[in-house]
């Protein structure tokens, strides 16, 4: 770094943290959740930024550096894998530009029931194996030779163990095999390109607003297991063993989040909330199945030295009483349709509150509306620090215009 980018890191991570503190820092941060628009606004297509790691970088770059933004979203989470990984998969959970999708447009997750509900018990008695044998065929096609893979108690074996090595020769297991193989050579490319990046902006005096990314234990199994309508389901017709999911999934979701920041140098561990709003459960629910094991990864990722940073997604207003039994100046909560100025009520004293100047704002408004609903935030949440401002969700399609009037307007009104 040269004084110069080194004096803005400092500046701007300063600006964080004193944020998240519940400080009045030197002005209110604006961090927006920049996606597939750095593709729009520098003339690439996002099927473009799935081929060719170089110019999704570039993208990124170009967007970062005209907008300048006090801190940056990684572009690993809007670009998983490269197309070629995810196409020799096969992946099944995902369509992505070309795939299922325009090359214009953004990702999609394809839910499903990639566990039934009559697994379960095969689920809670060894998780690591039925994730191996049955779910990941399931979601990769070319991955289906794993379920052909011998019980892994085989390990157990000892000095016997190599007799167990023919079953390796299935054909199906070998072409499972060398498809993760080969799969892992070229995600490690786009990996090791990305961290590449992550440190050049880091020098360019940009830090980030995270790096790592877990799940709440609940969105976990509803994510990716049982699907929005199975795990719903679950929730009357089996519900101990819904709950007896969740909670055994828990400490390896901690441990992902704690390791994982420390491994990549940022305290902030990313928690995006999916099934938790308040049109997806009642309160009795939310209060039964999903915030006791999202409060525990809360409050053991601050006694680790961590920042949770939740994207509360959707509506959240029923929860705003529940959801301020957390560490004090110790977690972002970034909300997307909760009565924003009500949460700042609520739970001013307790969070950093973040958001949320609406994406269809962005996209249909003028910078003159941009403008009014930023000074409205700015005068409300911003009162007496603890805030950053920033988009409601994700941005994909916007005006660059209005964007950058929620930047600039944010820099020039937005100081205490």
């Amino acid at each position: 770094m040269n004084a110069t980018s080194e004096q803005l890191y400092e500046e701007r991570e300063k600006r964080i943290v004193d944020a998240i503190g519940l400080r009045e820092p030197d002005r209110v941060p604006v961090v927006p959740l920049f996606a597939f628009f750095n593709c729009y606004y520098s003339g690439i297509t996002p099927a473009e930024a799935y081929k060719d790691p170089d110019k999704a970088i570039g993208a990124w770059r170009k967007t970062i550096l005209d907008f300048e933004p006090d801190a940056t979203y990684s572009v690993n989470f809007t670009v998983y894998a490269m197309d070629e990984v995810l196409s020799a998969l096969d992946f099944k959970a995902l369509k992505w530009p070309g795939h299922g999708v325009s090359e214009t447009r953004s990702f999609q997750f394809v839910e499903d029931e990639y566990m039934r509900a009559e697994e379960y018990d095969q689920f809670l008695k060894n998780p690591g194996e039925y994730l191996l044998k049955t779910v990941l065929p399931r979601l990769a096609g070319n991955l289906e030779g794993l379920s052909k893979l011998p019980p892994l108690e085989t390990i157990c074996l000892g000095y016997a163990w190599p007799s167990v090595l023919p079953a390796f020769a299935n054909p199906e297991v070998i072409s499972a095999l060398e498809t993760i193989l080969e799969g892992a050579k070229k995600q490690l490319k786009w990996v090791r390109k990305f961290s590449e990046f992550a440190e050049e902006l880091k020098r360019l005096g940009f830090p980030s607003i995270k790096e790592q990314t877990v799940f709440a234990p609940y969105d976990m199994i509803a994510d990716n297991l049982r699907g929005t309508r199975g795990a719903m389901t679950d929730l009357y017709r089996r519900p101990e063993k819904l709950k007896r999911a969740v909670e055994q999934i828990t400490p390896f979701i901690i441990s992902a989040g704690i390791n994982g920041a420390k491994a990549k140098g940022n305290p902030r561990v990313f928690i995006p909330l999916h099934k938790g709003a308040d049109n997806f459960m009642s309160p009795a629910h939310f209060n039964e199945f999903y915030w006791p094991t999202l409060q525990r990864l809360i409050i053991e990722l601050c006694e680790a030295g961590c920042t949770p940073y939740l994207l509360i997604e959707g509506a959240y207003d029923s929860r705003l009483d529940t959801i301020g039994d957390v560490p004090k100046g110790k977690c972002i909560y970034h909300f997307e349709r909760t009565n924003i100025f009500e949460a700042k009520k609520k739970l001013g004293d307790t969070v950093c509150i973040m958001g949320n100047v609406p994406n269809s704002l962005l996209v249909t408004a003028t910078p003159h509306d941009v403008k009014e609903y930023c000074r409205k935030l700015i005068d409300v949440c911003g009162d007496g620090g603890g805030f950053i401002m920033s988009s409601s969700a994700l941005i994909d399609e916007a005006r660059a215009e209005n964007v950058r009037t929620m930047i600039e307007f944010t820099r020039e009104y937005g100081r205490y």
